[in-house]
């Protein structure tokens, strides 16, 4: 199909200083959980999307030095030959395809902890950043920098710059966001000094503008010279002779890059989740840029809309769009919207559950594109699969997110493939939660796999089909695929923090009674302990229901897991627009149908609450009726020629989303394999040597 004219634009040549990007998708920097300790994985990661479009294609943070370590949090480094041979690996790839490579060099200064150094992290004036959780608290203060230690960063920023250009990459980030070493030095909170590098904006850019001078100095003409900054903050500070601190930054550092890549100041903001925030949520803060400088400017927003992001380069926003979560959710969305298949795209949805594992410190997951990650060490392709030699019968028992993944992936195998859901509509759990606040993005989970499904012949596909062992030994598939799902029970939950018993009580309700339309009378009571997404956004709908609802759990926060999607502010925010009571700490121990009893998770000490109703948000656990069914049949099943059964999703093991989706895909890459489980491909750091180790000759 051809491409629509009006998309034309997207696919201009863009001048970065001394390169030219092929077109104006432009994978920004953004975090992978691959270091250098994964070069392979986070190569074939990054070629991926270059084989998928995008015209730059650029690491997450890279250290210039030991003063700027993150661990146990991922993060790369390219301070030595090694680190410019695993680099090399990464810009190789992205090169075979035609699109630049880009490195986002990075010091964190009072941003890091540097736990694995133990060296004092530097700050223009030794003020800490105190995070309020423990994932990022740490107990060693930074220093203030003195003249020694800004000659020594631009010397770092430097040899960092030169080791790029030795790897192999065609763009140079200086970084001057998200809290980092650069942005301190921007904002007067981090920023008390007295001398040429604090007091107005004209000084306090000073650093900056020295990290860009050596960071030229150092790459010449071979290398486009970027600067990554947040903007949200000085936008909001009026200036002396400019509308604000932000205009003026971009005009007294205009002449000094080649790119500006804009973001906002902290993660939640920068990288909002779905349920939050729409797409192109950074402009009112970035939208002034392109009026201050004729140099190219990129920007993020979450762009899964070719429309959206024509409209921004129209409207003379952008430049470049930039794509970090829609670039994992789709490699191949560039190619997509070149080739005329916009219908094909995997839009991103908005979880974030890929920038929780970067918190986790795994490579990156994503809900939508299960290969994500898994290109090298899996050998999966995003859109490609290895054709069945001999086409076979698969049946997919259950239609939610597991079960349309794994008949997708089948039958692009080139199997014949049956799906029956007992609902009334696809999308297990998703037809539910996709109606919550802030969730109907969620939803294109269902609607991609639908979509791509309804244009293939060998797909069939039966809703309101309830099927036991008997419909299943008739129909008499190859492979028989169970996508149950999972149930929510009333357990409660124990000072050893482990489910423990079950409340039972006729005013007692679980999520898949909500989801069934059955809502409790208020007040009600919600005690989360999932802790991740569901126990906030329901208290939310039964507020927005207009029932008076309290919320309780055992964590120190609300939703405490969504720290991890950068979401836990927001949901905080969300809980009180609906004058919604969180109660942190405690436990839910008994309810008469009047009175809910609270328990201190750690003191023993309790409370009494009034309340009609109680909604237990905690343990899931897998639908076992046709499993336990079919597995005690399993002597029926193989008569009638069934060579293989396998549990998936869910209904294997209750997760987020995500991990649904994963399970349904490996199952599908796995139909029929004789050798049982495959073992993915284990990375390894590349090194000439062992630093410091001296051979010593056996003795005799």
């Amino acid at each position: 199909m051809a491409r629509d004219s009006r998309y034309d634009v997207l696919f201009q040549p863009v001048r970065i200083g001394p390169v030219t990007a092929p077109n104006r998708l432009y994978q920004v920097p953004h975090a992978s959980g691959m270091t250098n300790a994964l070069p392979r994985v986070r190569a074939a990661f990054r070629e991926t999307k270059a084989e998928g479009g995008w015209g730059v294609i650029c690491t997450g943070a890279c250290s210039i030095d030991q003063t700027s370590d993150d661990a146990p949090l991922p993060f790369a480094t390219l301070w030595d030959k090694n680190d410019i041979q695993a680099h090399a690996l990464m810009t190789d790839a992205v090169h075979r395809h035609g699109a630049l490579a880009g490195v986002e060099l990075w010091h964190g200064g009072a941003s890091v902890m540097n736990r694995a150094s133990r060296l004092p992290p530097l700050s223009p004036s030794g003020v800490p950043w105190m995070a309020t959780h423990v994932g990022f608290m740490g107990n060693l203060r930074p220093k203030s920098m003195d003249r020694s230690d800004i000659r020594d960063v631009l010397r770092w920023q430097a040899e960092g710059a030169r080791n790029a250009r030795t790897a192999g990459f065609d763009i140079v980030y200086v970084y001057a966001g998200m809290g980092y070493l650069g942005y301190e030095f921007l904002l007067p909170e981090y920023n008390h000094r007295s001398d040429e590098y604090g007091g107005g904006i004209e000084n306090r850019v000073r650093f900056v503008r020295e990290m860009l001078e050596v960071t030229r100095d150092a790459v010449g003409m071979d290398c486009g010279v970027a600067l990554r900054v947040s903007l949200e903050e000085l936008r909001g500070r009026p200036g002396k002779h400019h509308e604000s601190e932000a205009h003026a930054l971009v005009a007294l550092l205009s002449d000094h890059a080649d790119l500006f890549d804009v973001k906002m100041d902290s993660s939640p903001t920068d990288c909002s989740a779905s349920r939050f925030t729409g797409e192109g949520s950074h402009e009112p803060a970035i939208d002034f840029v392109k009026r201050m400088t004729d140099k190219p400017v990129v920007g993020v927003g979450r762009f899964t809309s070719p429309d959206t992001m024509v409209s921004q380069i129209r409207r003379g926003v952008l430049d470049f769009i930039g794509g970090a979560r829609p670039s994992i959710a789709d490699p191949f969305l560039p190619a997509k919207i070149r080739e005329g298949r916009i219908e094909e795209i995997r839009e991103c949805i908005g979880c974030n559950i890929c920038i929780s594992s970067w918190h986790d410190g795994v490579p990156v997951r994503c809900t939508q594109n299960p290969t994500a990650g898994e290109e090298w060490r899996r050998g999966w392709h995003p859109e490609r699969v290895t054709i069945a030699r001999r086409p076979e019968k698969v049946l997919i028992v259950g239609g939610g997110p597991a079960g349309l993944e794994c008949a997708l992936t089948a039958a692009r195998q080139g199997h014949e493939v049956t799906i029956a859901d007992r609902n009334a509509a696809w999308g297990g759990r998703l037809t539910f939660e996709k109606t919550l606040p802030g969730l109907s993005a969620w939803n294109r989970v269902v609607d991609y796999r639908l979509g791509r499904l309804a244009e293939m012949a060998n797909v069939s596909m039966y809703l309101e089909s309830e099927l036991g062992v008997d419909e299943i030994t008739d129909l008499a598939p190859d492979h028989l695929v169970l996508a149950p799902g999972a149930r929510w029970t009333r357990m409660l939950y124990s000072s050893m923090e482990i489910p423990v018993g079950t409340l039972e009580h006729p005013a007692v309700f679980t999520p898949d009674d909500i989801a069934a339309g059955r809502l409790p009378e208020g007040p009600t009571l919600v005690f989360d302990f999932d802790n991740y997404y569901y126990g906030g956004v329901l208290t939310e709908h039964l507020a927005a229901s207009g029932i008076a609802v309290s919320y309780v759990t055992p964590a120190g926060q609300a939703s405490a897991w969504t720290i991890m999607t950068n979401e836990l502010p927001l949901v905080h925010r969300a809980l009180a627009r609906r004058n919604v009571s969180v109660t942190t700490l405690q436990m839910l121990t008994a309810f008469d149908g009047t009175t809910a009893t609270l328990t201190h998770l750690f003191t023993g000490e309790t409370t009494a609450v009034s309340c009609r109703s109680v909604l237990i948000v905690g343990l899931r656990l897998p639908r076992r009726t046709l499993v336990d069914a079919v597995e005690a049949r399993r002597a029926d099943l193989e008569a009638a020629g069934i060579r293989s059964v396998v549990t998936i999703g869910d209904g294997l093991a209750p997760g987020a989303i995500a991990h649904a989706v994963h399970s349904g895909h490996k199952a599908a890459r796995e139909l029929g394999q004789r050798e049982g489980r495959r073992h993915y491909l284990r990375d390894m750091p590349i090194t000439d040597c062992e630093p410091g180790f001296d051979r010593a000759e056996a003795a005799e």
